[in-house]
């Protein structure tokens, strides 16, 4: 019989989404006359800006004519994306080359699939709470995890122990679920203790485009010593509404190398770059042509558009909140809002109690980790409508 990995059995036995919508699913049988309001999963509600739009059907056409189909792409990702990609970090005042950028379906897979660059016996840290994928990905591979804690102690921004080492670490600014946002001084704690330990940062930036404030670090690369030590994630999924359309990319940085056990320098750029040729075939030509315009001058403005409506959500959400007095992050520089549960309630049982009295589904903060124990997030991706009657049923819940 095959042998199989059973690191498998050392998962919880769901998803936590997957949890949540078979709650959602069995309350709304037994309650068909309920209006049920979903701020849970971190999905968007808006539809693409026209600028992607067009050039999605600029992709269409190309494939619909012999002289300008296109085939298989390069796995990298083609050159008009990865250049477009590079001009926007630019006008962000951080400088990367495109044989760094690396396009793929999205962040979620890449951070998932990146642990296959790394050995059994590396430690890795994770902060609590965290977004799942980190802890799941590594548990499958058998990895030894150690958790950093974010609380309400350090405004769920976990900052390095030096009596604690670790090989790989992962950083999500801002933070899915708490909504913290890391800055410049907070950081480069962060790549100096990286530089110190020989390790690597796995740095996930999808919700970048949320930071209005000039201040705060909208890239790892922002700081210094950074493309020593650390691999950046980012997506189009809440950047430009790509959830469904799916493109993302990782950020490799050509300085990025370390030697092996035998003496070998080892690039990661190169690592990766291997890897996805192997395992992957490419993100699809016409998303590609669509995500290209979401980067120039024109397409950004009209994701800022979209993502101005989001965060006007949030501030909805976060006024309703401090009506009440109820302590919560985020909501600023990010599309969630990380809140106490009332009365100490655990997480899930404020979830059964929100969806059975109010209607509104949220995410329990346990399923990100013990610290979110009596914690909840909402997203502001929901539409006005349906945000504004969230928030009226919460005022007479609450």
């Amino acid at each position: 019989m095959p042998k199989l990995n059973e690191n498998y059995l050392n998962l919880k036995e769901s998803y936590l989404f997957s949890e949540i919508a078979n709650r959602v699913n069995k309350y709304k049988k037994e309650n068909p006359d309920k209006n049920v309001i979903s701020l849970g999963i971190g999905d968007v509600t808006l539809p693409l800006g026209s600028e992607v739009i067009d050039a999605l059907h600029e992709g269409v056409n190309d494939l619909s004519k012999a002289e300008t189909f296109m085939g298989y792409g390069p796995e990298h990702g083609y050159m008009f994306l990865r250049e477009a990609i590079v001009d926007y970090y630019k006008r962000n005042g951080v400088d990367i080359t495109a044989e760094e950028v690396f396009i793929s379906d999205g962040a979620k897979s890449d951070t998932g699939n990146i642990t296959d660059m790394f050995g059994p016996g590396n430690v890795i840290l994770i902060p609590d709470p965290t977004y799942p994928v980190y802890v799941d990905s590594n548990m499958m591979n058998g990895r030894e995890i150690t958790y950093m804690d974010a609380s309400e102690k350090n405004d769920f921004l976990a900052m390095p122990d030096k009596n604690v080492h670790a090989d790989i670490i992962y950083i999500c600014s801002p933070n899915n679920p708490t909504g913290a946002v890391y800055n410049h001084a907070q950081l480069k704690e962060w790549v100096d203790y990286a530089l110190e330990n020989d390790a690597i940062i796995l740095f996930d930036s999808a919700y970048e485009a949320f930071i209005s404030d000039p201040d705060l670090p909208r890239s790892i690369f922002a700081i210094e010593g950074a493309k020593k030590c650390a691999i950046e994630f980012c997506s189009l999924s809440k950047t430009a509404g790509f959830t469904g359309a799916r493109c993302g990319y990782t950020i490799v940085p050509e300085d990025l190398k370390f030697t092996s056990s035998t003496g070998k320098e080892m690039s990661l750029n190169a690592m990766w770059n291997r890897r996805q040729s192997t395992k992957f075939n490419g993100a699809s030509y016409i998303v590609q042509k669509g995500a290209a315009k979401a980067f120039t001058k024109e397409g950004m403005a009209q994701c800022q558009e979209n993502i101005a409506y989001y965060k006007e959500n949030a501030r909805l959400i976060a006024e309703c909140l401090k009506e009440k007095n109820i302590r919560f992050y985020g909501g600023i520089n990010s599309p969630y809002i990380w809140f106490e549960c009332p009365n100490n309630m655990e997480s899930w049982d404020f979830f059964d109690y929100l969806l059975n009295n109010a209607q509104i589904v949220g995410t329990p903060g346990a399923g990100f980790g013990k610290n979110g124990t009596h914690y909840f997030r909402l997203t502001s991706f929901g539409n006005r409508e349906n945000t504004i009657e969230a928030i009226e049923r919460l005022n007479k819940l609450l």
